[in-house]
C-alpha cells in the first residue's frame, strides 16, 4: 500500500484519488484555522506558488483534533485559509488524523515516518513540549501526529521522504523538495 492507494474528500466532500497527483511531489500536511502555527499558510502557499510548475502540490487537511483549534465547518474553512492566507492549494475535508479515528491516510503517513522529536533550536519547540506533556500526554507517545501542520514530503513515486513536525516552518523545507523536483 502507498500513498496513491487512498481516495480522500474534498471540503466540497467530493471523492479525489491521490493517484490523481502520480508524478508530482506533494507535502500533505494537517492544518487548523485557530492555531499558534496557523500563519504557516502563508509560507505553504510561497512554496506552492514557487514550485508549482515544477510539480509541486500541497494537500492541506483540517483538523480539530488540537485544542478544538478548526471547529468551523468545511466551507467556513476554506475560505478562511483564501481570504486570509490566500491559499489555492487543495484543502481537504475535515477530519481527525491521530488514533483511533485517523483517516486511513495519515494512519499510513505515520506508520511510514514516525515522530522523531522536535526541532528543540525553534523558540516555540520547547513550549510545544511543555504543554503537551502537561495538556496531552497522551500526545507524545508513539509516531502519532503530535500537533497542527505536521508535514509529510512524498517524492514524485509516492513514497514518504520525510516527516516535518510542526515547529519545522515551510521554508524549512524548500531544500528538501528542490532535491525532489
Amino acid at each position: 500500500m502507498g500513498v496513491y492507494d487512498f481516495t480522500v474528500k474534498t471540503s466540497q466532500g467530493k471523492e479525489k484519488s491521490l493517484a490523481d497527483y502520480k508524478g508530482k511531489v506533494l507535502v500533505i500536511v494537517n492544518t487548523a484555522s485557530k492555531c499558534g502555527f496557523t500563519p504557516q499558510f502563508k509560507g505553504l502557499q510561497d512554496l506552492y506558488m514557487k514550485y508549482k510548475g515544477q510539480g509541486l502540490e500541497i494537500l492541506g487537511f483540517p483538523c480539530n483534533q488540537f485544542a478544538e483549534q478548526d471547529p468551523e465547518g468545511n466551507a467556513a474553512i476554506e475560505q478562511f485559509c483564501r481570504f486570509n492566507y490566500g491559499v489555492t492549494f487543495q484543502i481537504f475535508e475535515k477530519g481527525d488524523v491521530r488514533g483511533e479515528t485517523a483517516q486511513p491516510l495519515f494512519k499510513f503517513l505515520t506508520k511510514e515516518k514516525g515522530f522523531e522529536g522536535f526541532d528543540m533550536n525553534h523558540p516555540i519547540a520547547g513550549k510545544l513540549e511543555e504543554a503537551l506533556k502537561a495538556n496531552f500526554p497522551e500526545y507524545l507517545e508513539g509516531d502519532g501526529i503530535k500537533w497542527n501542520f505536521t508535514k509529510f514530503l512524498i517524492d514524485r513515486e509516492g513514497n514518504v521522504v520525510k516527516r516535518f513536525e510542526p515547529t519545522a516552518a515551510p521554508e524549512d523545507m524548500e531544500k528538501d523538495i528542490e532535491a525532489l523536483l
